[in-house]
């Protein structure tokens, strides 16, 4: 008995004979078939046997690799997660009928797919417009700020990156490998300079010598990501600027901005290949320091890649990020797990990321429970950022990565530390002017919308006593 499954293709096939103008009957007359089996063909109620394919090849002369191709299960994928949204959970679409609008209707896929982009990147400037309350404009043309939704909107992910990086990265291994294609493809060879001589840049790009320069005092980990970020600008701006080309910039310094995050993407996607490094990470259940040792790369530069890792139909734990440092400032903020960053200023002082300076280079792990209830897994670490000689200038950043509290188990430092639950989880709140607990001895500022208590009499632990109401 053969093992080989029924192949149903109505969709395309529908789409097939409306693209040659022909009805029904006509299409059934060429094949020397029934105009009702036609159209049970096209309603996926009959399957398209061998001999029927080789029938539509010979009367159509078809390449039957267009018509028997893969249905686009990217493409597929890709709306089957945008209807995972909660504003479609009442609207029951099973996968055969998504599958039937990707086949049938490719150009209208495309249409909703970039309305939903859309509205996301709107839903985000309308959270940030309203984050404090505040009727502000000047969001609308903060560069960084139009990056930041233009990336969130897109989940931090672009597969059309990873599959162009990965299919270089079988070829190209470690920074031997990458400096071999940069001579090989671009005639460019790699040098190591001083730094009095770089003066303030870690990478040149030396086209009349046909060099690339680095900082020498770089560790490897970063040489290698400089090298791989400039593969990604001389090998894939083309890639790059189509994906830019799907986002609304305001301003020309928030495009720039994108580009240079769509850039350092490519880059991390080259040394970390998307199939592998995920494969990867869930056989080490999310360890961020064996994966770093296994691809060679630095922490921040790992933990910055497990937030990308929503490929549709391929989808790891979803992550955030954060970056700052001692002053609270944020750096980096990338949300793949729905957590309400502050979209002004910094997050809660009870958050471990700013406390983890006390003891660096030790993970720190934490529980997390928002005012709505909500809870996320986090863990901490500090970062150094320059160095790499005596008397040159290091700066220690804080960063955090934190997943939803449902995936929290998938992750290596849960596992190792039956003792730590969510019931021990820290309340904190997105921001002070955000945050409504009315008991925080960190809180630095009171809480809009409420009105402050007169304190002749009493004076509670709490720096801001505020109204119920």
């Amino acid at each position: 008995m053969s093992n080989e499954r029924p192949v149903y293709m109505g969709p395309r096939l529908r789409r097939l004979r409306r693209d040659l103008g022909l009805t029904q009957a006509n299409m059934a007359t060429d094949l020397d078939i029934s105009a009702s089996y036609v159209a049970l063909l096209e309603r996926n109620q009959r399957p398209l046997t061998a001999d029927m394919l080789l029938r539509l090849a010979r009367v159509y002369k078809l390449d039957m690799t267009s018509l028997a191709g893969d249905g686009g299960a990217e493409t597929t994928a890709r709306l089957q997660a945008l209807l995972k949204d909660p504003m479609f959970a009442d609207i029951d679409i099973p996968p055969l009928e998504t599958t039937d609008v990707v086949t049938g209707f490719p150009g209208i896929t495309k249409v909703l797919l970039r309305l939903y982009t859309a509205y996301r990147e709107e839903q985000l400037e309308l959270a940030d417009r309203g984050a404090e309350g505040r009727d502000d404009s000047d969001d609308t043309t903060d560069p960084v700020a139009e990056a930041r939704r233009f990336l969130a909107a897109r989940r931090n992910n672009f597969p059309t990156l990873d599959d162009a990086a990965e299919a270089l990265a079988e070829t190209v291994r470690g920074q031997d490998g990458l400096i071999a294609h940069l001579l090989a493809r671009h005639k460019l060879r790699v040098r190591r300079l001083p730094t009095d001589v770089m003066g303030s840049s870690m990478r040149r790009l030396d086209r009349h010598r046909g060099e690339v320069l680095l900082d020498a005092t770089l560790d490897t980990a970063s040489q290698t990501f400089q090298l791989a970020l400039q593969i990604a600008w001389l090998d894939w701006r083309a890639e790059i600027d189509a994906a830019l080309a799907e986002g609304s910039f305001a301003t020309e310094s928030g495009r720039r901005l994108a580009q240079r995050a769509l850039a350092s993407y490519a880059a991390a996607a080259l040394l970390m290949p998307y199939t592998a490094f995920a494969r990867a990470a869930e056989a080490r259940h999310y360890d961020v320091e064996m994966l770093a040792r296994q691809f060679g790369a630095s922490f921040e530069q790992t933990a910055h890649r497990l937030t990308t890792l929503q490929k549709p139909g391929a989808e790891c734990v979803p992550f955030f990020f954060i970056r700052v440092d001692p002053a609270g400032n944020v750096s980096k903020r990338l949300d793949g797990a729905g957590f309400p960053f502050a979209r002004h200023g910094g997050a809660c002082p009870l958050w471990s990321v700013h406390q983890v300076f006390r003891t660096p280079r030790q993970i720190v792990t934490q529980w997390l429970e928002l005012p709505d209830g909500s809870r996320f897994f986090s863990i901490a670490r500090t970062v150094t950022a320059g160095g790499g000689a005596f008397g040159s200038v290091r700066v220690e950043r804080a960063i955090a990565l934190g997943c939803a509290a449902e995936h929290a188990g998938r992750l290596v430092y849960t596992q190792a530390q039956p003792a730590l639950t969510p019931d021990t989880a820290t309340p904190i709140g997105v921001t002070c002017r955000l945050c409504h607990r009315t008991q925080c001895t960190a809180r630095s500022a009171p809480p809009i919308g409420r009105d402050m208590l007169p304190d002749d009499y009493r004076r509670a632990s709490a720096p801001f006593g505020f109204s119920d109401a």
